[in-house]
């Protein structure tokens, strides 16, 4: 709740906010408060969605309530190959444009494809550029129309191969590689970085394109799985953290990840939150007054400051001295290393 998570139902059930009805806990100063009501006509501000993902800087959550969704009485998970991003990218957008919202929309990039497969054999393609795992669920009928639905899509945006689950058993192998991405990476580097952004569907394919030129400029490999339905975006950075130039090319590798999002129209955080990792990269994103406001928001409820200080929301003082570094940036040479 303190980072407003999604995950990969969030496209059709919404992410942590649309989930939760009532937050209690208490300020930095010992007073109770309450966010949300039982009304939705209830009187005064409507400040729940403000301590949803405020990340510990507003209250100390003691109770959370949330309501609860009946589980489906189907579920059938189409798995969709692709011979390039682009296509990819076009049947993530083309899917939610034609008024379709699945239960999950997932995209993983070839590097991200083979990790997975080698880790538990979910049967992925591993000649495609990219596949998706594209969910349905509600009632047998329900499931049956939108599968046919997103199938004609696919197929009509240049999908090379098509595989509907046949039953539970299989709906589960597909999502294994999908679940299991994460320590799937883990086995091909001593070390990973998850990074968290958010960008419009239709430049998944340009955000790609973009993280294939990073990695030849800071000389380190990179997997890629995305919450593509709500454009969420997941590059595993893998470097070692032992070999401290690989450690900083790796730091640099994300900011640049998180900055190039917000060029693209997105965000730096999409459900990971910002805490410290991605205070400089809020510089770039958020203007001076914007950050002031921010800042406000913190003193109306803290003044003093207890509540996780230094944390999401950065000083003018850094912004101004990450600015400066920011102007020389894209000229950091990195001489005589691999290239992946």
């Amino acid at each position: 709740m303190a980072e407003n998570s999604g995950g990969v139902h969030c496209l059709k059930y919404g992410l942590t906010l649309h989930n939760v009805l009532r937050v209690r806990g208490f300020t930095a100063g010992g007073e109770a408060v309450a966010f949300g009501a039982e009304a939705p006509d209830a009187p005064g501000l409507d400040l729940l969605p403000l301590i949803v993902g405020s990340e510990g800087m507003l209250a100390i959550v003691t109770e959370v309530t949330v309501k609860l969704t009946p589980k489906p009485q189907l579920a059938r998970c189409i798995m969709a190959s692709f011979a390039d991003i682009e296509s990819a990218g076009a049947a993530v957008a083309e899917v939610i444009a034609r008024g379709i919202i699945p239960a999950g929309l997932e995209l993983m990039d070839r590097p991200m494809v083979a990790a997975a497969e080698d880790y538990v054999k979910a049967g992925y393609d591993l000649q495609a550029a990219a596949i998706l795992l594209c969910e349905s669920d509600g009632t047998p009928e329900e499931v049956a129309e939108e599968i046919g639905r997103m199938t004609a899509v696919l197929r009509g945006v240049g999908a090379t191969r098509i595989e509907v689950s046949r039953d539970e058993a299989q709906r589960q192998k597909f999502w294994s590689g999908r679940k299991n991405a994460f320590p799937a990476s883990g086995r091909m580097s001593p070390d990973y970085m998850c990074m968290d952004s958010t960008i419009p569907r239709k430049r998944l394919a340009e955000m790609l394109r973009a993280i294939e030129v990073m990695q030849d400029k800071y000389a380190l490999r990179c997997v890629n799985v995305f919450h593509a339905g709500d454009g969420n975006l997941h590059p595993l950075i893998l470097f070692d953290a032992n070999d401290p130039g690989e450690l900083r090319r790796c730091e640099l590798f994300g900011a640049d990840i998180l900055e190039t999002s917000v060029r693209l129209g997105g965000t730096v955080s999409g459900e990971h939150g910002v805490g410290v990792e991605k205070l400089n990269s809020m510089c770039v994103q958020f203007s001076p007054a914007e950050r002031e406001q921010f800042f406000a928001v913190k003193r109306a409820f803290d003044p003093a400051g207890l509540l996780n200080p230094g944390k999401v929301i950065p000083s003018l003082q850094r912004c101004a001295e990450y600015g400066k570094m920011h102007v020389h940036r894209g000229m950091l040479p990195f001489p005589n290393l691999p290239r992946y």
